[in-house]
């Protein structure tokens, strides 16, 4: 074979291959796209109550007091 008949075979490979990949990919992006779509159509997302749990820690006065033992016993045990 000749060097200019490999060259063209190789970049005609190479452009197919990247059409090819072009190709999937954007058909990728439309079909989740889509189904994103559809997903928000019949399934939207509600607003997440406040849990117990997520509550600050200055509405918990016992959960105040244990940390502040938790502190005093660390700060007589480390010398701060």
């Amino acid at each position: 074979m000749s060097d200019s008949l490999l060259l063209q075979e190789g970049l005609s490979l190479m452009a197919f291959g990247m059409g090819f990949v072009f190709v999937f990919l954007t058909l990728l992006v439309a079909a989740t796209s889509g189904m994103s779509r559809l997903v928000m159509r019949f399934a939207p997302l509600e607003a997440p109550s406040p849990s117990p749990s997520a509550r600050a820690p200055s509405d918990d006065p016992e959960l105040l007091a244990v940390i502040g033992a938790a502190v005093k016993r660390y700060r007589r045990h480390h010398g701060d």
